[in-house]
Parts: C-alpha cells; structure tokens; sequence
C-alpha cells in the first residue's frame, strides 16, 4: 500500500513537490495540515524523510503523507500515546492515525498534538506551566 506520490513524482525534494502530484481536493486537505503544523510549530524545519513531508524540531516532529483513502499522521508514539482517548475513532497504529479522506480533518487535534511534540522535543511538560 503506497501513497500515490511514490507512483507519479519519485523522491519529492520539498514538501510543495509532494502535494502538487495529489488532486486538488486532496492538495487543499495537506496544505491546511501544513500550515496547522507551522502554526503548531513556528521554529520547526520542513523536510521531506522517508519521501514523506517531515517537521523537525531537533528531531522528527510529525510527518504526514497522504494515501487513496486517508491521511496519515505520524507524531511519533508518544504522541498517539498522549492522545489516544481523542483518537479513538480513527484507524491507530503505534506511531501513527489515519484520518479519512472525505471527512473532515481534525485540525484542532492535529494542532494539540503537534504542540505536545514540541513540548515534547524542548523538554518541558506540557501541562506544567509554573512552579508550585
């Protein structure tokens, strides 16, 4: 099961590559994830891993990728972890969660959990704001 990328366009150099070979309605889906991604994590780097369009942030933040029939997320295990009470209804696996196309995409998800990366990544608990 391949994303339709790795049949038209072969090793996209950056993440514009990779979306321009998908049809326009599946464009608009992982460009609105992209830029919920940046939104999430303004000092994180684009890259294309594992021919897929990956954030990092001092490592691997989240990478997605999109198929025939979803979208895959993939914000590492702890992020599924984290929020597998909210990802419940979706397809899970250990570092990943599909998210059909055709319904809509939880971008609000995809932000609280691209922001628990980050927190992840530098360190800090996300739900510890300040001393006691």
């Amino acid at each position: 099961m391949g994303s339709q990328q790795m049949k038209n366009a072969q090793d996209p150099k950056n993440i514009d590559e990779y979306i321009a070979v998908f049809p326009p309605d599946v464009q608009e889906i992982l460009e609105q994830i992209r830029a919920t991604i940046r939104e999430a994590a303004p000092e994180a780097e684009e890259t294309i891993k594992y021919r897929i369009p990956t954030f990092v942030l001092k490592e691997n933040l989240v990478h997605f990728a999109a198929f025939k029939n979803h979208v895959g997320f993939y914000p590492t295990p702890s992020g599924i972890e984290e929020f597998k009470r909210e990802l419940a209804e979706y397809k899970l696996a250990k570092g990943s969660v599909q998210f059909p196309i055709g319904k809509p995409m939880p971008m609000s998800l995809i932000e609280k959990i691209v922001k628990f990366r980050v927190n992840e990544v530098k360190g800090k608990s996300p739900v510890k704001k300040g001393k006691k």
